[in-house]
């Protein structure tokens, strides 16, 4: 038999599960002092700088702030990058 408070309560602990990374995100951001226009600013900068290498999909990209856990409970902040790459640019003969 299908149960329907089941089914619905499993949509609950996804938005549950989304909300609670959404707040980890702005405390990130809070902590780093990192604006969002800024991390904008960086991924403008790193396609700028990756684009002279290498064909990559702008809209498949994902630049974020993330915890690293270390030893023991303390945390750390990283920029993560997930570039999805399309084609490596052949180097003319001046560049390498």
């Amino acid at each position: 038999m299908f149960d329907l408070f089941r089914f619905f309560g499993k949509g609950e602990s996804k938005s549950k599960d989304i909300a609670k990374e959404r707040l980890k995100l702005v405390l990130i951001h809070d902590r780093t002092n990192i604006s969002p226009k800024y991390l904008d600013m960086i991924k403008d900068d790193v396609i700028k700088v990756i684009s002279n290498y290498i064909e990559i999909d702008e809209k498949g990209m994902d630049i974020r702030l993330s915890r690293i856990p270390q030893k023991g409970d303390t945390y750390s902040t990283a920029l993560v990058a997930n570039i999805p790459i399309k084609k490596v640019k052949k180097l003319g003969p001046n560049k390498g």
